[in-house]
């Protein structure tokens, strides 16, 4: 098949990129230096050059925090630059699978999030993604939409390797202990993009790697297999200001998974262990 990555330098773009190609794919990876995102004849010109019988779109604007100051930027990527790749992949006859987050929706309970659910998003970056979403079902049914959360990988800045480079400089950290999710190994979703893609079990899929834990579980979690001494102390959001409000409730449901036989990923610990010992 042959496919174009977007975001191919980014932390899941590499990675969706490396199984592709493994499994013989016909791949194209595609950054901000082959066409902005916002300008819809570029994007179409390079989608029609290539002509993909799909789309992976992982690039977006993930700067969460410098959203709030720069609303209209991050939703001309997020939102009209979605729309772009849309509009461009109904023009090739392409399936087009986009990465939207848990962020869409606005983190109140304590239950997981069903697919179905209503969003209600609590800052732009959230608000940028859903107009994504939206625009990839407006425009094609031919589409998966795959919300994730709390991302790491090889190959870019995540808070795995902050706490593992915190934890050689410090003998203690403090971490938020009230907003509960699951961490997601881009190698094990890249591995699970490349078995949707290929099907036409089209739709609306939540995908994390199982178990749910708050940021200072992970982080023990993390120092612990470094062999860290250092001491973690829990506290609520409250204590850590940020421009953007995060959601306390990431746990997401699995039920689009389960009910169109897609695997689900493994374990987070398991995922977090041999993301550490390079797998």
């Amino acid at each position: 098949m042959r496919i174009i990555v977007t975001g191919a330098t980014g932390m899941l773009g590499q990675d969706v990129l490396r199984v592709l190609a493994a499994q013989g794919h016909e791949c194209l990876g595609t950054s901000s230096a082959d066409f902005d995102l916002r300008d819809a004849a570029a994007v179409l010109a390079a989608v029609k050059a290539f002509q993909p019988e799909a789309i992976v779109h992982c690039a977006a604007w993930t700067a969460v925090d410098a959203a709030e100051s720069e609303p209209v930027a991050c939703c001309a990527v997020n939102g009209m630059g979605t729309l772009n790749i849309a509009r461009a992949a109904v023009a090739v006859n392409a399936r087009l699978l986009y990465i939207s987050t848990d962020y869409i929706f606005d983190g109140s309970g304590d239950t997981p999030r069903e697919e179905y659910d209503k969003p209600n998003p609590r800052n732009v970056y959230g608000l940028s993604k859903l107009q994504g979403e939206e625009a990839v079902r407006s425009l094609t049914s031919r589409h998966f939409i795959l919300r994730v959360s709390w991302l790491f990988g090889h190959g870019g800045g995540n808070f795995v390797e902050t706490i593992r480079r915190l934890g050689q400089e410090k003998s203690q950290i403090t971490v938020v202990d009230d907003q509960i999710g699951s961490p997601t190994y881009t190698l094990d979703l890249a591995r699970l993009i490349a078995q949707m893609i290929i099907t036409e079990r089209y739709g609306t899929y939540n995908v994390t790697n199982e178990g749910f834990c708050s940021f200072a579980d992970f982080a023990r979690v993390i120092l612990r297999a470094d062999g860290s001494r250092c001491r973690v102390i829990p506290i609520p959001s409250s204590q850590y200001p940020s421009a953007a409000r995060r959601p306390l409730n990431s746990r997401l449901s699995k039920r689009s998974l389960d009910e169109n036989s897609f695997p689900r990923l493994p374990i987070w610990e398991d995922a977090l262990r041999r993301y550490i010992v390079g797998d």
